[in-house]
């Protein structure tokens, strides 16, 4: 594979040994020369850390901001979707594995600059860019050059994401362009010790990061039996998403379905129901069910008066009930939305 760009993020840790620590994420790889890091997109090349995976696609394809799930972030949108490899994570449930389990390879990928994917943006009348699919930010030099390409064109960019990066990378992807942050919270501090090897602290840590410099996070629970569906697990979840997010910030509560090496059945219905309450009784103001035929819980509804204010069926909008300030019609209540609406189904 040939070493295709120096990394922005490293420093040395032993000059002698030419050891070096990645800053891409809290892992902080320390790594020999010859070798690679625990993503293996970074290359220590003779005492310099070098990006091996830059540009080279994994998936690409348009889709609606609302699978992401991003809610109240530029409302019936679309965006072209891509990813890269690898993922700093190992999570033995991952729907995404045939891309996040494996480490880049040129032969198995679209190769792209920066400029290549934000004309396919705007050739498939795309309103913004979303790396998702694997871990996005363990390819932040890529992500940064595509933001600044992107925005010569006025596409938003989001990103769906673990949220385990260093904040050296999220200050630069800020300042990059990127607005939009689908961050999933894996569970509590049990799931993150026994499954991941983290600690989930620093997904707060960065969420709020990312609130505080006026961008938009959207929280994703992925509710998995005994893994993390437990009261005092999701407890902690709720008790840490008020502390450092406050009641506006949405949380997705998603279904489990067996995926990868993980073969527990089916989240209950009943467990993210119960999970929901718990959280609206809380204050979470905008809680939503994911996964699951009952769509419903999908719908934004005025927490002041409790009417109907966003259908959603299927990933799409079928009904926008807000003010052009975003505010709920009959009571004025204000709705937290980012960036404007695309109402393509009037």
């Amino acid at each position: 594979m040939s070493v295709v760009k120096p990394s922005l993020f490293w420093n040395i840790f032993n000059a002698d040994e030419k050891l070096i620590k990645c800053n891409i994420c809290e892992r902080n790889c320390t790594i020999k020369p010859g070798m690679t890091g625990f993503c293996g997109n970074y290359l220590n090349v003779n005492g310099e850390l070098y990006n091996i995976g830059y540009g080279l696609i994994s998936a690409i394809e348009p889709r609606p901001i609302e699978i992401k799930p991003l809610f109240h972030y530029y409302p019936g949108s679309w965006s072209l979707t891509f990813s890269s490899w690898s993922c700093n994570f190992k999570c033995p449930w991952c729907q995404n594995y045939h891309l996040s389990m494996v480490k880049p390879r040129e032969e198995y990928s679209l190769k792209l600059e920066p400029r290549d994917l934000v004309f396919k943006a705007i050739e498939y009348e795309q309103d913004g860019l979303c790396a998702s699919f694997n871990e996005p930010c363990i390819q932040p030099e890529f992500l940064i050059d595509v933001g600044y390409e992107a925005r010569n064109y006025k596409l938003y960019l989001s990103i769906v994401t673990n949220g385990y990066m260093t904040k050296s990378v999220l200050e630069k992807l800020i300042e990059a362009g990127y607005t939009g942050f689908s961050i999933d919270i894996k569970g509590c501090p049990e799931t993150y010790r026994k499954y991941l090897g983290a600690n989930p602290e620093i997904i707060y840590r960065n969420a709020k990061y990312i609130i505080d410099n006026s961008c938009h996070v959207e929280m994703v629970y992925l509710v998995i039996p005994r893994v993390n569906d437990w009261e005092d697990c999701y407890k902690w979840i709720i008790e840490k998403h008020v502390e450092y997010l406050g009641l506006e910030t949405p949380l997705h509560i998603n279904r489990y379905y067996p995926a990868y090496r993980f073969n527990e059945p089916p989240t209950p219905i009943d467990k993210l129901i119960e999970i929901r309450d718990y959280a609206k009784r809380e204050g979470l103001e905008y809680v939503y069910i994911g996964n699951t035929i009952y769509e419903e819980y999908q719908d934004t509804v005025c927490p002041k008066c409790g009417k109907v204010l966003i259908t959603r069926r299927g990933y799409s909008l079928v009904d926008y009930r807000l003010t052009s300030e975003n505010k709920c019609p009959k009571c004025g209540h204000k709705i937290p939305i980012f960036g404007e609406p695309r109402l393509k189904y009037k």
